[in-house]
């Protein structure tokens, strides 16, 4: 058959059943991605005779003769399309796996359909930018800006890698192809809870093409956790790679290897195992009580109480509280609950590893290459110089590559062959098999005196850590900070993370403070509408101020600071926002208007251990070479860390070239979560940065025969009194002298800081269909110095576009056997272009921040006042209080039609 592709033709015959997808990608055209091979991410976009058409559900047959044109044919960074640059400029993206698809529909879009983008872009989807920025980018609007010689930092700077990831040349995780290599696929439990009985692999190995299979006889039996933290000790040791009792539907259970996809895949079907099928309990309070199944045996040390599942208890108070309810003039209690809310980076899991020199490689899509590789060194007995880990460009994160659940299995394939091997995620194993966040249930009650000062909060939290305890303390811990962000004298916290037979929880945006927030913000609107006070006077009344501790559960000390009111100024600019905004809604009967605010606050990083290194070089063609082992996945480190070393070094972003997340090639870094990417690592490459500046000026001062106090750095060179001394001439100053002009320092996530930040919604709803329509979305945060304000616009756009999907469509859906009945993003249902408001951003002039340039990291917290915001306004607009997620119409019909009771999560 004969293929036109970009121009250049080709004689191939695709395998019978084929995808356009998998054919192009095998002609190294890798900017087709894959997000979900159902046609419904459009990540695959490409061009069929001009015409935008879904790869993944291509016939690779159907394009024969015809003119295919991918993204890399579109344009070259040399002499990109239009549309290319325009979404560079804008810039229309974040971690860019949605990027080339997103470009090729807009690039063939007429006047008449930018128009109309919501439908225009509907096959589009984008879980990183909330659609602002690809508007945008559609329309031509540039955001981006050139920064002068040592002032970087405060310009919106565009990407390094913005041209490369355009144009379909930033490579992903996947964006390879080695020869010989094997793949493996998984067959994973259809159980909720059973022992294995016996394997047979016969059939399996009589598979053509199948190399291996691999059960929990062939692996290392060693207990580990798969979450990332520097401590893993905070973490339960409570998983092995395969075991021999499954504990959720989708755990593995077998790993084929093989030359083909296909082959693992038909390995898989054919593999016997005999079960057998054991209780199984889904509800942590069900799995609390006497005489549930157990989960976890009690000869395992990590587990606080077997017999009850329950992983970890936490108890605290301050004050007493029985005191403070009885001081109370009002009380209100109420109980909430959050789902499971999937990722949905568009990005699947996956890792490829291979052997070379005596030395295991693996290339993975990660959070942290240096925690995944201390995991794999312990697991495989491997020394740290016998082992490498690296990441390219990751296609999306938000805490669900935080784990480490594809590096194990392409380790031991590696190891055992000396082979190449891949395994990469599908969509429906992203669902079944990775970590989601925590659904939680939240019982509050507070007290006030008619005053609205508030005299006791009680909270009881119990979250489903699922199957295994990976982030089940941390984020039960983290929790507690939402009651952290009033004063009150008593306070009383319990909370209980809980095994049960679901697919394990794990790390998401918001990590353990979403759904809490969630919870005690709805409550304090309820509270202050049982006052008869504004919310936010209510809120005015009680937030903690410069001075106060963070007193969650228990006064002790701790290493977190504030210094100015930013949270009381993102509360008055909300409120400012709000009462000037009067947007009408949709025309027609029917729609009732509410208002409705919420507020929260983050530490700018983990309370446990986390630690970066960053390396600054000047190199021999006298740029900057900036080594740091931070992954770029979205999040915009890459881009803050140019701008802070630029900035130090009296240079301009592009005299700073990166090298990242490479345990070869750059220091230990604990990872990027908890936005200790920014504030961390930042610190790391500010010192950095700042040490190697004086190291040049001293230099330069001794080379000038001035006094360093005469010398300034200037772009390419440093001045020195009246002379200018260039770069390269100072490198080779060095040279002869024996200096190499290089730097390395260290940072810690302490002391740490705190971001603010308020959300607001008006909203209308529609009284017979349930429909919620977002009329004008608005958010302030307290960020201290802003470094990047085109990435801190877009980093709150794309959480608050996560929220509201958390808030109104995102759910797992799970039948009576555990089993998920929604694994695709079709019916899960992430929001679409249609379904995102543009959201006015406010930023408060705060310097308050012991970060880097003074700056805080704040990608992570902007989801969580999101959710209740929206809670808020919809009780302000029906009068009803819905305290369970998310807010669907079916939901919102049955509270408004006055016969049923507004329904729990439990009875959808």
């Amino acid at each position: 058959m004969t293929y036109i592709v970009n121009g250049n033709t080709f004689e191939d015959e695709p395998n019978p059943g084929q995808c356009l997808r998998t054919f192009l990608r095998s002609l190294g055209c890798h900017g087709v991605k894959k997000g979900c091979d159902a046609g419904d991410c459009g990540a695959c976009t490409v061009w069929l005779d001009g015409d935008p058409v879904h790869s993944c559900i291509t016939p690779a047959f159907r394009a024969e003769g015809r003119a295919v044109t991918t993204i890399e044919g579109l344009g070259s960074p040399a002499d990109p399309h239009p549309m290319q640059r325009q979404f560079r400029d804008a810039p229309g993206f974040q971690c860019g796996f949605c990027t080339a698809g997103m470009i090729m529909t807009a690039a063939a879009l007429t006047d008449a359909q930018k128009q109309d983008l919501p439908r225009a872009l509907k096959g589009n989807l984008c879980r990183c930018t909330g659609y602002r920025a690809i508007e945008d980018a559609v329309n031509g609007i540039a955001g981006i800006e050139a920064a002068l010689p040592g002032r970087a930092v405060g310009a919106s700077v565009g990407a390094p890698a913005g041209t490369e990831v355009v144009t379909g040349r930033a490579e992903f995780t996947m964006d390879t192809a080695i020869e010989g290599m094997l793949h493996l696929k998984v067959l994973r439990s259809p159980h909720a809870h059973a022992r294995i009985v016996s394997i047979n692999e016969t059939a399996a190995l009589a598979v053509p093409g199948v190399r291996r299979v691999y059960s929990w006889k062939d692996v290392p039996r060693k207990h580990f956790t798969t979450a990332i933290h520097t401590d893993h000790l905070v973490d339960p040791s409570d998983t092995y790679i395969l075991d021999d009792t499954v504990r959720f539907v989708g755990q593995r259970v077998v790993a084929v290897l093989a030359d083909t996809v296909g082959a693992a895949e038909e390995g898989c079907r054919k593999v016997v195992v005999e079960y057998e099928v054991l209780r199984a309990v889904f509800e942590p309070e069900e799995a609390m009580a006497d005489g549930a199944p157990r989960l976890h045996g009690s000869h395992d040390p990590f587990v606080r109480d077997p017999e009850h599942n329950i992983l970890l208890e936490i108890h605290g108070h301050v004050g007493d509280v029985e005191a403070g309810f009885v001081e109370a003039e009002v009380i209100h209690e109420g109980t909430y609950s959050s789902p499971r809310v999937q990722h949905a980076h568009l990005e699947t899991h996956g890792s490829i590893a291979w052997m070379r020199d005596g030395r295991l490689h693996v290339r993975t899509s990660s959070q942290s290459p240096s925690i995944a590789k201390a995991k794999l060194g312990y697991l495989f007995d491997l020394r740290p110089d016998q082992l490498r880990v690296f990441c390219e460009r990751v296609g999306g994160g938000f805490g669900g590559k935080q784990e480490v659940i594809t590096e194990d299995l392409v380790a031991l394939a590696a190891l055992d062959t000396g082979r190449p091997v891949c395994l990469e995620f599908t969509r429906e194993e992203e669902f079944t098999t990775a970590s989601p966040r925590h659904p939680m249930t939240l019982t509050v009650k507070l007290g006030a005196r008619s005053d609205g000062t508030l005299t006791a909060v009680q909270v009881r939290n119990v979250s489903n850590t699922g199957a295994y305890g990976n982030h089940g303390g941390e984020t039960l811990f983290a929790g507690g900070t939402a009651i952290a962000t009033y004063r009150c004298p008593n306070k009383k916290f319990d909370g209980y993370s809980v095994y049960t037979n679901t697919v394990p929880s794990g790390a998401l945006r918001g990590y353990g403070m979403t759904q809490p927030a969630f919870a005690v913000e709805s409550a304090v609107h309820e509270l202050a509408v049982a006052l008869g006070m504004d919310p936010l006077e209510l809120r005015r009344r009680n937030i903690v101020r410069p001075g106060d501790a963070l007193v969650a559960y228990d006064d002790g000390p701790d290493d977190v600071t504030f210094g100015e009111d930013g949270l009381l100024r993102c509360i008055d600019l909300v409120d400012d926002a709000l009462r000037r905004n009067t947007a009408e809604p949709p025309p027609g009967d029917g729609w009732l208007i509410g208002t409705g605010a919420a507020s929260s606050l983050h530490e700018t990083a983990p309370p446990t251990d986390h630690l970066s290194e960053a390396w600054l070089t000047l190199g021999e063609d006298g740029v900057y070479e900036l080594a740091v082992g931070t992954v770029e996945f979205g999040e915009g480190t890459s881009t803050a860390h140019v701008q802070i070393a630029a900035n130090q070094l009296g240079t301009t972003p592009s005299r700073v070239r990166l090298v990242q997340s490479d345990t070869d090639r750059t220091g230990f870094d604990t990872g990027a979560f908890a936005s200790a990417g920014l504030f961390v690592a930042g610190n790391a490459v500010q010192r950095a940065a700042e040490a190697l500046r004086d190291r040049v000026l001293t230099v330069a001062a001794a080379h000038a025969h001035v006094d360093i106090a005469a010398c300034a750095m200037d772009d390419d060179g440093v001045v020195c009194g009246g002379n200018r001394v260039s770069l390269l001439e100072l490198v080779d100053v060095a040279r002869r002298r024996g200096t190499r002009l290089t730097e390395a320092r260290k940072a810690f996530g302490s002391p740490r800081s705190v971001v603010f930040n308020t959300h607001g919604f008006r909203i209308a709803v529609h009284r017979v269909t349930g429909q919620i329509r977002i009329l004008y979305s608005v958010h302030a945060t307290d960020a201290g110095v802003v470094i990047n304000p085109a990435q801190v616009r877009g980093q709150i756009e794309g959480g608050v576009a996560q929220g509201i999907g958390f808030a109104l469509t995102e759910n797992f859906h799970v039948d009576e056997h555990g089993v998920m009945i929604n694994p695709n993003l079709r019916n899960y249902r992430i929001p679409t272009y249609a379904d995102i408001p543009r959201t006015e951003v406010l930023l408060v002039d705060s310097t308050d921040s012991v970060g880097p340039m003074r700056a805080k990291g704040m990608a992570e917290c902007c989801i969580n006042p999101v959710a209740p915001a929206l809670a808020n306004a919809l009780a302000d607009a029906t009068g009803l209080r819905y305290r369970a997620l998310p807010f669907t119409p079916e939901r919102i019909y049955r509270g408004l039609d006055g016969d049923t009771p507004v329904p729990s999560v439990a009875e959808l």
